[in-house]
């Protein structure tokens, strides 16, 4: 029986495909493929999805704080935009997924762990967006409470830093709430607004400080290349480690692209661009406050409480749009999906939504951005090491042990092909446990440090040649025959 069918490199259930999972346990309005209307994403759509995710708080302060690591500028512009790239990869790997088969992240975890065991990759991925909509929220609400205490008496106010968080913090769950189709629209109209608000904080910059002389002649403090590589390494990993949480639940996005070449073009043409553009604006405008003020201001809500109260005005507009931008796209959607396909017939995206706010809120971010050694090396690393290998499981699973044929029905039934018995694929959890163990282990032996600070590359390439060698004869593989009983093909298909 055809319950798919294959149009211009899509899959879509046919509808005797709906009506094989309609009554699943496993399925819902959020986790079903979507329908060949809904893949309406064009370039620009992923374009501006990335610059509204890019020009945000965080990668502000990761610029900083590898200044403050002892980087010149160049140096770390160029850490940060290897990691973007090196990162890419992953993200587009994954994209094509998500845009053939229009699945979302536990849906398509399913695949390599099983109907239950998809909950351990997608939780991780959860727990971690929630993490990260925290540090927006509190990098948000400090922002926010620093321009308003130059502005009025809120100083004066008792724990006025604690008001201004909780209210950014529940501005972000309510445009969160409101979905992916809400996101979409925000980040078309707000990333050109973001990217002008940025050239002119840039201008501002180069007028005050007289030229890029005076801005960007700090020196590296590495005085030889093993100093410098020291820090090289597990700087890059937290570049990497930035958007590896992405590479993991793109399908997300990716699942309503009208092509693969717009997903393609939209996201490699913004990504890397954008995540260099914005820290090389963090980096300038830093070391331009040293020429104009007599010191390093690294907080942009510093440099704004400096400025007119109408300028003060338009940036807490900005602050509010680029964290906003980045919190509820990121941040909110992995960890709602997450929730959601905990019991899909009884939570929904919304449910999720307010779920990942409150427990963004026990991950405690004020402590995470505690100092910049936290940030970069406890937060940023340590959860790069856990991703890597589930990157390189899914990675392995799509491209070389499917090859790229999946049977979407089966994704939705608990006894299913995917269920792999119990339900979960042990194969998939040791190799996800060896990926992380090597290098964590690596990380206590003198010598071997090297192979911690790539913990997410490493661990990616371990994972991915483990579970490729022992799932090359697993029964729910797919042959090409196989495939072509269960696909219709419309006249119009061309290559996936």
């Amino acid at each position: 029986m055809k319950t798919q069918t294959v149009s211009n490199g899509i899959v879509t259930l046919t509808k005797e495909g709906e009506k094989a999972i309609k009554n699943s346990p496993l399925y819902n309005e959020g986790l079903r493929p979507t329908t060949t209307a809904e893949h309406s994403w064009t370039s620009y759509n992923f374009a501006s999805l990335w610059i509204g995710m890019s020009i945000c708080l965080p990668t502000y302060a990761m610029a900083a704080g590898l200044i403050s690591l002892g980087m010149n500028w160049w140096q770390a512009i160029l850490t940060i935009i290897l990691g973007n790239c090196i990162v890419l990869i992953p993200i587009l790997l994954n994209s094509h997924a998500g845009t053939k088969f229009g699945i979302p992240y536990p849906v398509f975890a399913r695949l390599w762990f099983g109907s239950k065991g998809a909950h351990i990759p997608a939780v991780a991925r959860g727990l971690i967006g929630a993490g990260w909509f925290g540090i927006n929220c509190w990098f948000g609400g400090a922002a926010i409470d620093t321009l308003l205490m130059s502005m009025t008496g809120w100083a004066n106010v008792p724990g006025h830093l604690w008001i201004s968080f909780f209210a950014f913090w529940l501005l972000n769950v309510w445009v969160a709430y409101r979905g992916p189709e809400a996101i979409k629209k925000m980040e078309a109209w707000a990333a050109p607004v973001l990217i002008i608000m940025s050239l002119a904080l840039l201008v501002w910059a180069l007028t005050k400080a007289g030229g890029w002389g005076p801005m960007l002649s700090a020196p590296s403090k590495f005085t030889t290349n093993a100093e410098f590589l020291k820090v090289f390494f597990p700087a890059l990993t937290g570049a990497i480690a930035f958007w590896a949480t992405m590479a993991l639940n793109i399908p997300d996005f990716c699942r309503y692209a009208k092509s693969q070449k717009a997903q393609i073009i939209g996201q490699t043409s913004s990504l890397p661009t954008t995540m260099g553009f914005f820290s090389f604006i963090g980096v300038a405008v830093a070391s331009a406050t040293v020429v104009i003020y007599g010191e390093a201001l690294w907080d942009p809500a510093a440099v704004l409480a400096k400025f007119s109260p109408f300028a003060i005005f338009l940036g807490t507009i900005g602050i509010i749009l680029a964290t906003l931008t980045t919190n509820v796209a990121a941040n909110i959607v992995a960890p709602a999906r997450a929730v959601e396909n905990l019991a899909p017939r009884r939570f929904s995206y919304e449910a999720g939504a307010i779920i990942a706010g409150v427990v963004s809120l026990l991950m405690q971010p004020w402590y995470i951005l505690d100092n910049f050694g936290n940030y970069i090396f406890l937060w940023l690393g340590t959860y790069g090491a856990l991703l890597g290998p589930i990157d390189g499981i899914a990675i392995a699973d799509y491209w070389l042990v499917r090859k790229r044929r999946i049977h979407l029905t089966e994704l939705y039934k608990t006894n299913g092909i995917y269920a792999y018995k119990t339900g979960l694929n042990g194969r998939a959890i040791w190799a996800m446990l060896i990926g992380i163990a090597i290098p964590f282990i690596s990380k206590y032996i003198p010598g071997l440090t090297i192979i911690w600070d790539n913990a997410w590359t490493v661990g990616l390439l371990i994972s991915l040649v483990i579970y490729a060698w022992m799932m090359k004869n697993d029964a729910s593989i797919l042959s090409a025959n196989e495939y072509e009983k269960i696909t219709a093909n419309n006249k119009q298909t061309i290559a996936s």
